[in-house]
């Protein structure tokens, strides 16, 4: 999608479809509608007056009317979209209206737009969100259909009356949203297509094009570096297992500022191993990768955006198979840090991946680390598929990963980590076992993990509930959202300021 930011008067642009925004000024329950376009230019307010005083518009979240041929405009059509109530609304809200937009264009056939940037709102964080909402909802998942119809946007064009106060916002949401996209491609790709081999590759690619230090290792690396978990897994697939590092280095970094390490699991497909899982959904294991395109999305947009703070990232990437070489149920492994771990269950397997990629980045100096994973089930059933869960050791780097949601835009909600917990992951045999039983699964999980993060400060990020969307939205596809990457982007970026 080919992006502008122009300066210029909304009546006289001439495209395929004008997109406006629109707020509900009415107080009250039961209050009737006050639909107030956020624009200031009297022409389009006049073209829209009459549809708007007819009530079939109420300005509702992401609510849409259309105007064919709009009388003293340019443009072939007018859209008109709500962002809700006046005194709710937010850059955020324009992120979803704005691939609503794209959305509402591609079954369309329309394949150029320009959106107007709201009045009232700051220029340069509603030009962020509302070229990040449509360059997110240009993303389908029909990859593979034979009749595949490319329906994708062409040209979009964002119009503001202050593009110099827009510039900013306008050029990191387009980064930001394109690496997203990246990691939901990544994400996307069935497990034959995406091997643990192949992540290593394109994360390899990724990095030569924008510049970025990126190494991928095997088995005999794993053997080396005594990570005994991450072998543990892996040791069962037919396919190499990879550890696939990525540095970006500025030559502005204070050498004695912090180093930040992202971990991501890359479980490339999960059967859950000799602990089988059901065969209903399993095809949607391809997903359980999504951390680790996450990192991998995250570092497309550092390197990009250009912190001044050092940053490695690590995926463990391999498959989870039932085989005569998988590890089982009652098995003892020790980690890389040297940690022994007793295998309650094959399908817990992310946090044994995690737990050396923790150890590892440590090891190469990270002072401040951050994981993602598609980690437990049990984040579901705490949030459902509103919010992903968070953790952390640390109060102020939560804050820090707090404050960037702000911006970001992404819905997280802090689980504790309380020491009762870790109660439950206690071992007979071993120091920990893999999975604490049925009651806080994902805060068992999170404790597992605070094991290898010591006291480093740390963020874990369980985003199983909200990596893969079952249903379309009116603001974005079906299937692989690339939750996390904006917010793991902030997080980073606040070290360097």
């Amino acid at each position: 999608m080919k992006t502008i930011l122009q300066n210029g008067n909304a009546a006289t642009t001439e495209t395929e479809l004008l997109v406006v925004f629109s707020t509900d000024k009415a107080t009250g329950k039961d209050a009737k509608p006050e639909i107030s376009l956020l624009i200031n230019e009297e022409a389009v307010q006049k073209a829209a007056e009459n549809i708007l005083t007819t009530g079939e518009f109420a300005g509702g979240s992401n609510e849409t009317i259309l105007l064919h041929a709009p009388a003293g405009l340019k443009a072939k059509r007018l859209l008109i979209i709500g962002l809700g109530k006046a005194s709710k609304a937010t850059p955020h809200d324009v992120r979803r209206a704005a691939g609503t937009a794209v959305r509402f264009a591609k079954p369309r056939k329309l394949r150029e737009l320009a959106v107007v940037l709201p009045s009232g709102l700051d220029s340069a964080a509603t030009a962020r969100a509302a070229v990040e909402g449509a360059i997110l909802a240009d993303f389908d998942p029909d990859t593979y259909r034979s009749d595949r119809k490319d329906q994708s946007i062409e040209s979009l064009t964002i119009l503001t009356q202050d593009p110099k106060a827009a510039e900013t916002g306008f050029n990191e949401g387009r980064i930001i949203a394109e690496s997203q996209n990246f990691t939901r491609t990544l994400v996307n790709e069935p497990g034959n297509r995406m091997t643990p081999t192949i992540l290593g590759q394109k994360a390899v690619e990724m990095s030569q094009e924008f510049g970025l230090k990126c190494d991928v290792f095997g088995a005999e690396k794993l053997h080396e570096l005594k990570m005994g978990a991450f072998w543990g897994v892996a040791q069962g697939s037919e396919e190499s297992p990879a550890l696939i590092v990525v540095r970006y280095e500025p030559e502005n970094a204070p050498s004695d500022g912090p180093i930040i390490g992202l971990v991501g699991k890359g479980i490339t497909f999960d059967t859950g191993g000799i602990s089988i899982k059901p065969s209903e959904n399993m095809e949607k294991m391809k997903y359980d990768m999504a951390g680790g395109a996450a990192m991998l999305g995250a570092m497309r947009a550092i390197a990009q955006l250009k912190p001044a703070v050092r940053v490695i990232a690590i995926v463990c990437a391999t498959e989870n198979m039932p085989s005569g070489k998988a590890y089982k149920p009652g098995d003892v492994l020790t980690a890389m840090s040297g940690k022994t771990i007793d295998v309650i269950n094959t399908d817990a397997e992310g946090r044994l991946v995690l737990a050396d990629g923790l150890a590892y980045a440590r090891q190469l100096g990270a002072t401040h680390l951050i994981d993602a994973a598609t980690l437990t089930g049990a984040v579901a059933v705490a949030l459902g598929q509103v919010n992903a869960g968070v953790f952390s050791n640390d109060e102020e780097t939560y804050q820090r990963f707090a404050k960037g949601l702000e911006t970001s835009g992404e819905r997280f909600w802090r689980l504790p980590l309380e020491d009762e917990y870790r109660d439950q992951i206690r071992s007979d045999i071993a120091d920990i076992k893999n999975t604490g039983g049925r009651y806080g699964g994902a805060i068992t999980a999170a404790m597992f993990l605070k094991e290898f993060a010591e006291d480093t400060p740390w963020i874990h990020l369980d985003i199983a509930s909200m990596a893969w969307q079952d249903d379309a939205k009116p603001w974005t596809a079906k299937g692989p959202t690339g939750v996390a990457v904006r917010s793991i982007v902030e997080w980073v970026r606040t070290f360097a300021k």
